[in-house]
């Protein structure tokens, strides 16, 4: 996950989510979902699925400042604490630099037990220091789930950035392909609705120990191609 984006470009990209034809934004439910981390991923993401129905709530340390991106998610959005996010959420998306995850599993632990949790976060050793290794080491999904756990988790949103999220939604034809990776098939079938509202396709890799697959760097990361290329790439039945 990277920095908190300027507002001038998050409003671009969520401009662009807007801006999805209405027939295109039906959703499979209006279950209500938390964005921990609302800078350019979370802020993307969550307005793709703010204009597909689902009541969303963006959240930071200080809401004041993600007015301007719930005016742009439209009415669907608010803003709050982390804390609120967690518990409004009937499912979250997490996307934090890969180094504060730890600290979110501390914090915010017992109201995310249970609950569908969608890991966008992505190791730089550059950014995230040692956890970074442990995770390139141990592998990046099973060391989230090791910081995050009760919650049934699922590996997300991590392979393209909100750019490249704004713009490929519900586009015309085949749909661009999201990867996925999970233990637990409940939490994967959701999370692949999920992902199906913010208009991708979802394609299940495995369990956790497959998320490395399509971690940054890896053969699965930043394909802009439709389900099928990417089965293909990683190696999946077609």
């Amino acid at each position: 996950m990277s920095p908190a984006l300027p507002r001038r470009a998050l409003l671009a990209a969520a401009g662009a989510a807007l801006a999805l034809p209405h027939a295109m934004a039906q959703p499979a439910s209006g279950s209500p979902i938390g964005i921990i981390g609302s800078g350019r991923l979370g802020g993307t993401v969550g307005t793709l699925w703010a204009k597909a129905g689902h009541p969303v709530l963006f959240s930071s340390r200080n809401p004041d400042r993600l007015k301007e991106l719930v005016e742009a998610a439209g009415p669907n959005a608010r803003a709050g604490t982390p804390a609120e996010a967690a518990a409004f959420g009937a499912a979250l998306l997490i996307a934090v630099p890969y180094g504060a995850l730890e600290a979110v599993g501390r914090d915010l632990g017992p109201a995310l037990a249970g609950k569908v949790v969608l890991d966008a976060c992505n190791a730089v050793a550059a950014r995230d220091g040692a956890v970074a290794q442990v995770a390139a080491e141990r592998g990046i999904g099973l060391t989230s789930a090791s910081f995050l756990p009760g919650a049934r988790l699922v590996r997300a949103f991590n392979t393209l950035g909100s750019r490249v999220l704004a713009e490929q939604a519900h586009r015309p034809g085949a749909p661009v392909a999201i990867p996925l990776a999970g233990d637990d098939a409940g939490a994967l079938e959701a999370a692949s609705a999920l992902v199906r509202d913010a208009g991708f396709e979802p394609v299940v890799v495995g369990p956790l120990a497959r998320a490395s697959d399509f971690a940054m760097g890896a053969r699965g990361y930043g394909k802009v191609v439709p389900a099928a290329e990417l089965r293909g790439i990683l190696g999946l039945p077609g």
